[in-house]
């Protein structure tokens, strides 16, 4: 082990929190600082990278939860059929990821993870490469400016009907199963629908490829979850190869909310008449 080496420390974790099952800390450009036990060098260098990119992408996603010029970033959660990933800022350009099976205290692990960065401290000296609001030094923020950039807000027929009984919820974007804005609620720009379904696919993307760090390589993907200082946002099948994403307020309830989205909303999106989706895509 080399003194840098920071894998003695996150065994903490697994250690002390039943049903954590791995954490792994990397930098902000992907290089591992340092696992729990058990992990072979590829597994921890394939999440390493795969988290690399999901904190860059779940910061783009900022202004999806709302305009609050000094809104922070606080974590990202993957849930899948058999368990959860964690992922949270550890210092200076550091982030901790750890993951869980399915029943795991979430408030436990997480306080886990925080205390864990507190000891950390001085530990992690590896210099910020992506700021607040997802600008990296290598290219700016992905997908800002995308076809049709800075028009008039789009909508797909009956999102806003569909969204307006569900408490919290502030905006809404439909991606199709190639990745691309199928709609949105009209309180968005087509600026910013762009921009988010270019960050969504890729969110969707790296919270599939970490599925074998919860403990089954390609299980089944239920949702990704990001909390910031100003609300929430959300990703989730939403059938046919297709993607929904969601932002609410920062005090919803997000158990209910995630239950609305998968029980309420999906449901409707997926029977709505093939005439009103053909309507959506022109």
């Amino acid at each position: 082990m080399t003194t840098d080496d920071l894998s003695w420390m996150l065994q903490d974790i697994v250690d002390n929190v039943p049903k954590a099952t791995h954490a792994v800390l990397l930098s902000a450009d992907g290089i591992p600082r340092g696992a729990s036990a058990g992990m072979d060098r590829s597994a921890v260098e394939t999440i390493s990278a795969a988290m690399s990119g999901m904190q860059s992408l779940s910061r783009a996603a900022a202004k999806f939860a709302g305009s609050e010029p000094d809104a922070t970033w606080e974590q990202t959660i993957i849930e899948f059929s058999h368990g959860w990933v964690f992922l949270i800022g550890a210092g200076q350009g550091a982030y901790l990821a750890a993951a869980a099976e399915p029943d795991v205290d979430m408030g436990a692990i997480s306080f886990r993870m925080h205390r864990l960065v507190a000891r950390l401290g001085n530990n992690l000296t590896t210099p910020p490469r992506v700021n607040a609001d997802g600008w990296s030094e290598r290219g700016g923020r992905g997908g800002d400016r995308g076809p049709g950039a800075g028009g008039a807000g789009i909508a797909i027929a009956d999102l806003d009907a569909v969204f307006a009984g569900v408490r919290g919820a502030r905006q809404a974007v439909l991606l199709g199963s190639d990745g691309l804005p199928r709609g949105a609620t009209t309180s968005m720009s087509r600026d910013l629908v762009d921009t988010i379904a270019a960050a969504m696919q890729g969110l969707h993307a790296y919270s599939r490829a970490t599925s074998s760090f919860a403990g089954v390589r390609d299980a089944l993907w239920r949702q990704t979850v990001i909390e910031f200082s100003h609300g929430w946002v959300f990703l989730v099948p939403a059938g046919n190869g297709s993607l929904l994403a969601a932002a609410a307020e920062p005090d919803t309830d997000i158990a209910d909310f995630a239950t609305r989205l998968h029980e309420a909303v999906v449901p409707q999106l997926s029977t709505q008449p093939a005439a009103s989706r053909e309507a959506s895509r022109r």
